[in-house]
């Protein structure tokens, strides 16, 4: 038995009452999370977890680095200082296959999402995470926060796959963070709040960007309009039926993005 505030009331009852009661929603359908920040302490419990094993397993050399980043083709390598661009040649030689997307390899748009190996890397994006995760999922709940990071992430890769370097070994949360952001931004103009501090922190990361060679700006700009996308999907939706309306829309851009990497396999290849 239970205490309550008259007499108490069996384990059962209570189950049943909890059934009956109407959960309480977001201002976007979403049901609202107990604890907000929960789903960004396993993403960032994720992150870390991974970049530990491949820091201990050689950092970019580690055969985890080379099966996990995204490589829009295949190559092999004979040695720490030699690449050849031509898988077959290569491997005939006796070099070391790094598998690419156009060879199979198609895990590699959600695994390059959670591989990391320069600490400040993982540290920036797993601070920014920290700070816009429990916001973002406070506001429209925790499926559709984990729609919006997902989603975001494999738009970053869409783009890379696209427009990358061929051969390059794309990596990290970058996409889906510039994802989250842009999702901010969709849902402070929808509110009318302050898109100023939003707009310097976006001009921040933009100056990131392009002063640093190897950061990858189709990662960024792929996640960032995705971002957008799933949000304006999100609150803009039509009150009634909000639910189908959303998941009519987020299903519709899951299967323009999965189109658009068949699409890339055929170039690719």
């Amino acid at each position: 038995m239970r205490d309550a505030a008259v007499g108490f009331h069996c384990p059962t009852c209570v189950a049943e009452g909890t059934k009956s009661t109407r959960q309480r929603r977001t201002a976007y359908g979403g049901l609202r999370s107990g604890n907000p920040a929960l789903t960004s302490m396993v993403l960032i419990a994720t992150n870390v977890a991974l970049w530990i094993a491949i820091t201990a397993t050689g950092g970019f050399d580690s055969r985890l680095f080379n099966w996990l980043a995204l490589r829009p083709m295949g190559l092999c390598v004979l040695g720490p200082q030699t690449a050849y661009d031509t898988t077959d040649l290569s491997c005939q030689m006796g070099g070391t296959l790094l598998p690419g997307f156009s060879d199979g390899a198609y895990w590699q748009v959600v695994t390059s999402m959670f591989t990391h190996v320069a600490v400040w890397h993982i540290a920036f994006n797993m601070l920014a995470l920290w700070f816009l995760g429990p916001q973002l999922e406070l506001a429209i709940g925790r499926a559709r926060f984990l729609a919006l990071y997902f989603l975001s992430g494999l738009a970053g890769s869409v783009l890379v796959i696209w427009a990358g370097p061929a051969y390059g070994g794309t990596h990290g949360a970058s996409g889906a963070i510039f994802g989250l952001m842009g999702a901010l931004l969709v849902l402070a103009i929808k509110v009318g709040g302050n898109v100023q501090q939003i707009g310097m922190w976006l001009l921040l990361n933009l100056v990131i960007t392009v002063a640093f060679p190897n950061v990858s700006w189709q990662g960024h700009l792929g996640g960032f309009l995705g971002g957008a996308l799933v949000a304006l999907v999100i609150v803009y939706s039509p009150r009634e039926r909000r639910g189908t309306w959303q998941l009519a829309g987020l299903t519709a851009i899951a299967v323009a993005l999965l189109a658009a990497l068949a699409a890339g396999i055929t170039t690719l290849t």
